[in-house]
């Protein structure tokens, strides 16, 4: 096990920021930077050992500075996903959120995050490596009330898994939300659209949404639809009767303290990624907006060429009272936990 740690520029402040190499044994490497907690590379063997990034990356910490709308890689945060009409009522007092997803908030908003620069602390073991980022968001910081303390841990362990921990603590009622935005492509980066990989999600239920993908409220049963993926099949299989996939799946519920919430498989590499996490749900999103403008490594980057399987509470979770809260207040602590376990077929 190996951690390694670099400067490898700074914001448009002048704050550094540091790349941080996570290696295990079996010759998985994960890149963090501590801008964004951005995860902007993820290597893994294939079946004849070919090691290839599978998370979709940019090529300079400069390039992540810049990019302002795809979130690759980074923690999303204060809250993930979107909230109806940016706005927000919490013990009678109305919040207005910056509006940057047509009339609704998404991902945090305009300077979320996945554009801040997180403390970082070493951590090893003979069983693990990995980075605990922290950052406190002020309160006010894009409308959101309450000033929190966030962290998020990423170990790399010996069996091959990459485990992110959240915390949160407040001193004012607030909402969180936080989740990762890698974009997965098992064959590699440069393999192309995802269309067949394989995947399972084990979701019995998702949110049907308005056309700015505001959940309705009622959950509905995948059961007979393209959304359905309580079995294993093609990712592609389905997907332009979809128009792409942005979609949230209500995971079935357990009493295993970290259930299995999907498995993925490219046939071809033979890679296979299985999440585990204790978030109530996840969004499937097929990289749908990408169409060749972000280009890295040689590569543009096109419609389908990754898989987001964001864990995490449901869309507009706050205007909805029906679904599990977000709502965290002074003296409470929010812990979630999602794993990523490679293995190879």
């Amino acid at each position: 096990m190996k951690i390694e740690r670099e400067n490898v520029g700074a914001n448009a402040k002048g704050d550094a920021i540091e790349l941080f190499t996570l290696t295990n044994d079996s010759g998985l490497k994960v890149k963090i930077l501590t801008y964004g907690a951005i995860v902007t590379a993820v290597e893994v063997p294939d079946r004849d050992g070919k090691v290839e990034n599978v998370t979709l990356g940019l090529e300079s910490a400069a390039d992540y500075v810049a990019d302002n709308s795809s979130f690759l890689g980074s923690t999303v945060g204060r809250f993930a996903n979107r909230i109806g009409n940016a706005k927000f009522t919490l013990d009678g007092v109305e919040y207005t959120l910056a509006a940057n997803n047509g009339d609704n908030h998404l991902h945090g908003g305009d300077i979320g995050f996945d554009k801040q620069i997180w403390q970082a602390e070493p951590i090893e073991s003979d069983e693990l490596v990995g980075v605990k980022f922290s950052r406190t968001s002020p309160d006010g910081e894009e409308g959101y009330p309450g000033t929190l303390k966030a962290t998020v841990t990423y170990t790399l362990t010996a069996a091959d898994e990459l485990v992110m921990d959240y915390t949160a603590e407040t001193d004012k009622a607030t909402i969180v939300n936080l989740t990762n935005h890698c974009y997965w492509n098992l064959g590699g980066a440069a393999a192309g659209d995802v269309l067949g990989h394989q995947m399972m999600i084990n979701a019995p239920s998702f949110l049907p949404v308005d056309e700015g993908l505001i959940p309705s409220g009622a959950p509905a049963a995948v059961e007979g639809t393209p959304l359905d993926f309580t079995s294993m099949h093609e990712i592609g299989e389905n997907i332009e009767e979809m128009g792409g996939y942005d979609h949230c799946y209500v995971l079935t519920e357990s009493d295993a303290g970290m259930p299995l919430a999907a498995r993925v498989v490219d046939p071809k590499s033979g890679r296979a990624m299985e999440v585990y996490t204790t978030q109530p749900g996840v969004q499937l999103y097929t990289s749908n907006h990408f169409d060749g403008s972000i280009k890295a490594f040689d590569i543009s980057y096109e419609k389908y060429h990754a898989f987001c399987l964001e864990t995490q509470h449901y869309p507009d979770s706050p205007n909805k009272p029906n679904f599990p809260s977000t709502v965290l207040r002074p003296g409470e602590k929010y812990e979630h936990t999602t794993l990523h376990k490679f293995s190879i077929e």
